[in-house]
């Protein structure tokens, strides 16, 4: 068995008393004073996470936006610089090879921010896309993982405190990270480096995702917990960052997607644009022409009930119609939530149904993502 990995903050959170885990070959904080405790000061204050495992690759040249949308379902093309947008990477049979977040960074330079586990997988498929690409036309991939690191600073305070952290303007479009709308990134100078600040996230809430290299991620850190001491900031683990998505219905790797599974049935048929090809476009066209078999929606539980998980199976009348793909008991609804694939026809939003939990079934509704909305 392999040594797990570390990133540049794991000395914080061994100080801070976090107890960690394994997550896809990297060893991370899961908690430190408790998963609802970290959840609900992202919902009501402020939480950092550490989310250094991410990948990041650069893509740029002359035709690095021409490659992008071959190699993506989003139009990296519509994005002026500072901007970005949610997309993903299929194969050719359309199957989800990774989702990523696309930034683009200066004209000719985009930055992908990529799930962990798939980092060596998205950079080999990418200099194999590349090789096929090339012939007159230049475009450069590189992975930059381990030089670079990042944390999330989110909840409603954010805000409060995130502009002290940074004395000088913004060397793209904005004199201050606050200024940074939905979906737009700027670079601020931190200790004389460069570091990306995005106006995005995987909670629901405001907040930030800073990528800076990794000889200054502690002391970025480091200012952010001390400046946000007073609007409530609190580390936040894995467990929290999970039970945030999954109130928002936000997919994971390995569970809403993988690469068996297509954006389509996971939902995400608006972060693809299938009027141009890409790599899996064709397959994705017929899919949509000839009806999903198969989509994942949210679900609610209606009554008390144990948590439900992954690989739990959904029923309509005594029939599996489904397969719960994430699952957990909501801090902020105080009831339990979850995804899962259910076979056509019976994904229907408002549908009943029961989930077998440890071999009894409880009932709950098919519902439509967010499945928690803050201003309900």
């Amino acid at each position: 068995m392999s040594e797990l990995k570390r990133t540049p903050l794991f000395p914080s959170h061994e100080a801070l008393n976090a107890r960690c885990v394994d997550f896809g070959g990297w060893e991370m904080p899961v908690q430190y004073d408790g998963v609802v405790a970290e959840h609900q000061a992202v919902r009501k204050s402020a939480g950092v996470f550490d989310i250094s495992h991410m990948g990041e690759i650069m893509v740029g040249g002359a035709h690095a936006v021409a490659f992008l949308e071959l190699t993506l379902t989003n139009r990296a093309s519509t994005l002026a610089v500072g901007d970005a947008q949610y997309s993903l990477m299929c194969n050719e049979q359309g199957g989800v090879i990774d989702d990523l977040y696309v930034y683009r960074i200066a004209q000719e330079v985009f930055l992908l921010i990529v799930n962990a586990s798939q980092i060596d997988d998205d950079f080999s498929e990418l200099k194999r896309l590349v090789v096929e690409f090339e012939k007159d036309r230049t475009v450069n991939v590189v992975n930059e993982s381990d030089d670079l690191a990042a944390i999330a600073v989110q909840g409603p305070n954010v805000n409060l405190f995130i502009d002290d952290v940074f004395s000088l303007k913004g060397l793209i479009n904005v004199d201050k990270p606050t200024d940074l709308t939905k979906n737009q990134i700027d670079v601020f100078i931190f200790e004389g480096m460069n570091v990306y600040v995005a106006n995005t996230g995987y909670t629901g809430e405001a907040g930030f995702e800073l990528v800076a290299p990794r000889d200054v991620i502690t002391q970025l850190w480091d200012r952010v917990l001390d400046l946000g001491k007073d609007n409530g900031i609190q580390p936040a683990g894995l467990g929290a960052r999970d039970t945030l998505r999954m109130e928002m219905g936000y997919p994971l790797y390995g569970h809403e997607l993988n690469n068996t599974v297509t954006p389509l049935e996971a939902g995400l048929g608006y972060f693809v644009d299938l009027e141009r090809p890409f790599q899996g476009q064709s397959k994705l066209s017929s899919q949509k022409n000839n009806g999903l078999k198969r989509k994942n929606l949210g679900f609610v539980m209606t009554s008390k009930s144990p948590p439900p998980r992954e690989g739990y199976s959904v029923y309509i009348g005594g029939k599996q119609v489904g397969t719960v793909s994430s699952g957990t008991q909501s801090p902020s609804l105080g009831k339990g939530i979850g995804m899962a694939f259910i076979d056509m026809p019976h994904a229907l939003i408002g549908k009943e149904v029961e989930i077998q939990i440890r071999g009894r079934y409880y009932p709950a509704v098919l519902s439509k993502k967010p499945l928690y909305k803050k201003y309900d």
